[in-house]
């Protein structure tokens, strides 16, 4: 059941500073290497998070063992060899990934890039187990609109094309005995899976799935060890999203594990830096756990010494496992969690001794005590669906007719969820209340919450939104005349919808890198991504190419409202965005000083869907800062 969110505690908090929030952490995202003699993290060097490595068992200072000054380093891995590293790193938020290289015994040699082609992309990076020294990922620089299928020697940086698109498929699956499978859409709109014969041109369909249970497509989709099988998230005859092991021989789904209430983890689908809901033995690769999430997270061990690893792990902390790493002897661990107050504290676990002791914290300038908890509520639509969410109250303050921040997360086939949230902690120690909704759409609710959204954007989608604002003040935490939105991505959209559709709601607003025309947006969008957009865009709002859905999106569209927006406005958008490009805040702004009404913009030329480089954040919440207390007031 929903927590009652705690009372104010009588004392004084300080007024921590942007950079208190928004700088970089100290370390973070540590993993222990195979053989687990070092362990990688990310710390700062010249301003910019970059990969340092230590070794566990001496004295010996951290060295850092990339060198970007240009953009922070966020994704990294470990590979069997314990000479090589590789990390991922795209130029100025453009999303074109590239996989480089790093000699650990070299030190001074610079980093490798191993996908060198200008305007192309590798995504689906992955290592295998069956394959020691490889690595299998997609590349799109032979043709923009096609992944084809590659493996990539580490050492030697040589790149063997194992299948080429044959154009009309979004991906393709090598199993270790060389057999391939092609997977793709169906002209209805289902998600096919075929096996593929490259000589010949042809495929012979294994299974189908109902696309429209799959916005983002089949997450997760792990191909088992033996590569017979594969282990994926299937909804099929079910509400909930559960593990089965799909055989590729037959296409038999076989159950693997569920859980009576909640849907697996869907966070990493949208986040690829979160953890997959599969948690694999480092050496085997077999399946040892299963992460599903409800208010909280709740892990499923599959293995018993991995069960043994997890019970003396979540001793640890009173937090949510994050991140796990372990050594391919399964003795050391390297462990992170999310928590609310006490944001990825991370551990060394000897399985052996059954000990572990704390690494760092990333963030130690923050205090837990100082920190507001964020507890889980349950807001009543109007038609009666239960809308989950998450409740942040300043603390040292009453609870009492607060100025209130409703922050709304993207996607929008995403979801809030318990854990440390920089922003709703930054605004609540400015005074503010914090309310964020999973409204219907949202992800990891079954498919009957999903499917409510189906038609929905700027209709019930953004009903849920105000009656969560409703409940606020009914429930007496929120002041109903001190009221903003905030939002990035599709929160932005709803930013820019609050003001547009109901001008009366809210009194300030803030539109990060949203959508102000769903025409405009979806034509811009990645050309390789089109095709694709049939289950959740094309599906949830409108395909463009159609005159009649084309004038839908356009009415659903803020722009099509701008005469009715007179909220102040605040619109941040970064210059390099391959989503949401520039024109789509540019369009909105210019129309609104055309008419004279109140809006700040802030755009970043060399950032992409979101801010990376801190000072960019901090600059962004500086302002956030300033626009908030001048239109709500603050405790301060």
């Amino acid at each position: 059941m929903p927590q009652k969110p705690a009372t104010a505690v009588p004392y004084e908090v300080p007024r921590l500073t942007v950079e208190d929030f928004f700088g970089s952490p100290v370390r973070a995202a540590a993993s222990i290497s195979p053989d687990g003699t070092r362990i990688a993290y990310l710390a700062p060097w010249r301003d910019r998070l970059n990969v340092w490595v230590e070794t566990v068992d001496t004295d010996e200072e951290p060295r850092c063992v990339t060198a970007d000054a240009n953009r922070s380093v966020l994704r990294y891995h470990w590979t069997d060899d314990p000479r090589w590293l590789l990390y991922e790193q795209d130029g100025d938020g453009d999303e074109n990934w590239h996989i480089f290289r790093v000699d650990l015994d070299t030190p001074d040699a610079e980093a490798v890039d191993l996908t060198p082609f200008p305007g192309a992309r590798a995504v689906g990076f992955e290592m295998t187990t069956a394959r020691p020294g490889n690595a299998i990922l997609h590349l799109n620089h032979r043709s923009p609109v096609e992944f084809d299928l590659y493996e990539l020697h580490i050492a030697t940086g040589r790149l063997t094309m194992l299948a080429q698109n044959p154009g009309h498929v979004g991906g393709l699956l090598h199993t270790p005995d060389g057999t391939l499978y092609a997977h793709g859409l169906t002209p209805g709109g289902d998600i096919e899976l075929s096996r593929w014969d490259p000589d010949t041109g042809t495929l012979r369909p294994l299974i189908t799935f109902d696309g429209s249970d799959y916005p983002l497509d089949i997450q997760p989709f792990q191909l088992t060890p033996d590569g017979t099988g594969a282990w994926i998230g299937s909804s099929r005859d079910s509400e909930r999203t559960r593990v089965v092991r799909l055989d590729l021989a037959t296409g038999l789904e076989t159950e693997v594990d569920s859980h009576p209430r909640l849907d697996l983890d869907p966070r990493s689908a949208v986040f690829p830096t979160l953890p997959s809901p599969l948690i694999l033995d480092r050496r085997t690769g077999e399946l040892i756990g299963v992460r599903y999430l409800g208010e909280r997270q709740e892990i499923r061990p599959l293995d018993p010494q991995f069960a043994e690893v997890l019970e003396n792990l979540e001793k640890l902390s009173d937090g949510d496992l994050l991140a796990l790493s372990s050594d391919t002897s399964g003795r050391r661990w390297v462990v992170s969690f999310s928590h609310d107050r006490d944001p990825g504290v991370t551990y060394l676990y000897d399985h052996t001794t059954r000990s572990g002791r704390l690494l760092f914290r990333p963030f130690p300038h923050l205090d837990p005590e100082v920190l507001a908890p964020m507890t889980p509520v349950t807001v009543p639509a109007r038609d009666g669906l239960e809308l989950p969410g998450y409740l942040t109250l300043p603390r040292a303050v009453e609870p009492v007719r607060l100025p209130l921040v409703l922050l709304v997360h993207g996607g929008p086939w995403h979801r809030d969820s318990w854990g440390f949230d920089p922003t709703a902690q930054f605004l609540a120690n400015r005074g503010y209340a914090v309310l964020q909704v999973n409204f219907r759409g949202s992800t990891g609710y079954g498919k009957a919450f999903l499917k409510a959204g189906i038609g929905e954007l700027s209709g019930a989608m953004h009903d849920d939104l105000i009656d969560a604002v409703a409940w606020a003040v009914t429930e007496g935490y929120a002041d109903r005349d001190r009221v903003a939105i905030f939002g990035g991505s599709y929160g932005g959209y709803a930013a820019l919808v609050g003001v547009s559709f109901t001008p009366d709601v809210f009194a300030a607003a803030i539109d990060f890198c949203g959508p102000s025309n769903l025409v405009t947006y979806l034509h811009t969008a990645p050309e390789f991504v089109k095709p694709y957009m049939v289950n959740n865009w094309y599906l949830y709002a409108g395909n463009p190419d159609d005159p009649q859905q084309e004038a839908d999106l356009w009415a659903r569209s803020p722009l099509s409202r701008v005469d009715a927006i007179r909220t102040p406005l605040m619109v941040v958008q970064g210059g390099n965005d391959p989503r949401v490009v520039r024109a789509e805040s540019d369009q909105i702004v210019d129309a609104l000083r055309a008419r004279g009404v109140e809006v700040e913009y802030m755009v970043k030329e060399n950032e992409g869907h979101g801010f990376v480089n801190p000072e960019n954040n901090i600059d962004m919440y500086r302002a956030a800062d300033r626009f908030l207390a001048q239109h709500l007031g603050d405790r301060y």
